[in-house]
């Protein structure tokens, strides 16, 4: 085997252990193979939600008890509740997984249904279990986080599974993604050290359309086996083209609605910054996204996510420091 085929066999299995698009079947182990329905690449957005929930709360501290409430919940945000998401989802999705991408643990026969079922509940459980402690360690009356967590799954449920497969109808469906990476778990982390307020919500919700824009992006990659199944997506519905263009003014506007909140409530510099952080990701969809979705979905993501997430957490910052 040459250099090359190494190279590519290596980041083939990669790709396939974090759950990206482009892997290859063939796996066997079974923890690994668990671990790639789990699709740890999408934990990190949720990570990232629960430390700018901790800054928006203007109530972390930086010590040890605060520092591992913080990772407890990103464990419960990322692993936890994303994973039982992620297999849920392939779970109500073999079939067009088996069109879009075969390599996948389900279709691709690694793992048997009844396995799958209990990773599904194990997770969930999990879950429950770990927000219901943390209730109990930030000494809350009314269990918020367990709330959240239902929530969440229950989002998760209607999300992916009959009748109501909220992903058939690409604004519903890319709404309850959006808001489940960035409301839900920007929102625990705010509960898990301040109060949990209507205005956070209501401003997580609002930032949650930004990232309708950014699930948008990843239907490109499956718009064939969406069209064959009947599936709404956006790029199905209004075409590619189209599509894109929603996507990115999506991404663009709402980050800008929030920016000039922060100017209402005098936080003009944080303001400033989220404004400056919006320039490279209209550059990026300039350059990739926008001239071909299909063939560049990924390298603007990876381009242009890091400047939006940044973004996150100045907003998070700016509310910390106001009197919210």
């Amino acid at each position: 085997m040459t250099n090359n085929e190494v190279q590519t066999d290596t980041g083939s299995k990669t790709r396939q252990l974090l759950g990206m698009k482009g892997a290859a079947s063939g796996e066997t182990n079974i923890w690994k193979i668990r671990l790639q329905l789990m699709k740890p690449i999408t934990w990190i957005p949720l990570i990232w939600g629960v430390v700018c929930g901790a800054a928006s709360s203007g109530g972390y501290v930086w010590g040890l008890e605060d520092l591992l409430k913080a990772f407890t919940c990103m464990l419960l945000s990322g692993p936890l509740m994303a994973g039982y998401t992620q297999t849920l989802n392939d779970f109500y999705d073999r079939e067009i997984d088996a069109i879009n991408e075969p390599y996948r643990p389900i279709p691709s026969g690694a793992i048997s249904v009844p396995q799958v079922v209990t990773q599904i509940l194990v997770l969930l459980l999990s879950g429950l279990g770990i927000s219901y402690l943390l209730d109990l360690w930030a000494g809350h009356e009314f269990p918020s986080m367990l709330c959240l967590t239902l929530l969440g799954a229950f989002l998760a449920y209607i999300y992916s599974a009959p009748p109501l497969k909220l992903k058939q109808n690409g604004w519903l469906g890319n709404y309850a993604l959006g808001s489940s990476y960035i409301a839900l778990p920007w929102c625990a982390g705010h509960a898990l050290f301040g109060q949990l307020n209507w205005t956070i919500v209501w401003l997580t919700l609002f930032y949650s359309l930004a990232g309708l824009g950014i699930a948008v992006v990843n239907d490109f990659k499956s718009v064939e086996g969406d069209r064959q199944l009947g599936l709404k997506s956006l790029p199905v519905m209004f075409g590619v083209g189209t599509a894109a263009w929603i996507c990115v003014l999506m991404i663009d506007l709402f980050q800008g609605g929030v920016a000039l909140y922060l100017i209402t409530i005098g936080q003009n510099l944080y303001a400033t910054i989220l404004l400056l952080l919006v320039i490279p990701q209209i550059t990026f969809q300039d350059m990739y996204f926008l001239r071909d979705p299909l063939k560049n979905d990924v390298k603007y993501q990876a381009s242009a996510q890091p400047f939006l997430v940044l973004g996150m957490l100045v907003v998070g910052l700016a509310l910390g420091h106001s009197t919210l």
